[in-house]
């Protein structure tokens, strides 16, 4: 579970956002408004990129509280973004809608480092990457990727360790019709298989490709959940 405890986000003396004290149960929702209402700036917060005023709190939700009681902790309390930043970090994986990585890094760096840091199996990586047709260009900087090539890395890294929430920016944009429909594959499997939660933002529709639990809509810079 997701809680937000009067979350407001400013540019200077602006406000961008604002998220009233808000639970969110485990499952996956979709994220809509208009451009530049605030959507990807909501996501940014929640992955520790944007600093904000308020709370939030990662707590122990149906998936969270089993792995908890199996490994001796079931009185484990919610994880702080503030407070407990790397531990909620590592719970939390987010994918840009415009990702950019340093043009001399390869594809290979870049799946080593989140291996390290999200304590992630390079192998399972490895597999999404050939699934995508994208693993011949593994060890090619990313500066020779097409967008597409760099927006199919960026999902597959989304997709390393063993988080409780994963947030995807537009993940549909720059990819092909097969990239979005494995896509979706994965989203649903890794849902409905081991619990994992999703944030989505999109203008595209997924027509019959995913099944929300639930909508969040971003209206006069606060973000609201649909009864």
């Amino acid at each position: 579970m997701l809680q937000f405890r009067k979350v407001e986000k400013f540019y200077g003396a602006h406000l961008a956002l604002t998220v009233p004290d808000l639970d969110l149960v485990n499952g996956m929702y979709w994220i809509q408004g208009e451009n530049g209402s605030g959507k990807t700036t909501f996501l940014k917060m929640l992955a520790g990129l944007h600093p904000f005023k308020g709370e939030i709190f990662l707590a122990p939700g149906e998936r969270g509280l089993s792995e908890s009681i199996s490994e001796g902790r079931s009185s484990e309390k919610p994880l702080s973004i503030l407070k407990d930043r790397n531990e909620f970090l590592k719970k939390v994986n987010y994918a840009e809608a415009e990702p950019l990585y340093p043009p001399f890094l390869t594809a290979k760096d870049l799946v080593e480092l989140y291996g390290a840091t999200k304590q992630a199996d390079i192998d399972a990586a490895k597999q999404q990457l050939e699934e995508l047709h994208i693993l011949d260009a593994y060890e090619q900087t990313v500066g020779t990727y097409s967008s597409g090539m760099v927006k199919k890395l960026s999902l597959v890294l989304a997709f390393m360790g063993n988080p409780d929430w994963i947030l995807l920016d537009e993940p549909l944009i720059t990819i092909d019709v097969a990239a979005v429909e494995l896509v979706c594959k994965w989203i649903n499997d890794w849902h409905a298989r081991k619990g994992i939660s999703f944030l989505i933002s999109s203008h595209q529709s997924f027509a019959d490709g995913l099944n929300f639990t639930g909508k969040l809509s971003v209206l006069n810079k606060t973000l609201h959940i649909e009864p």
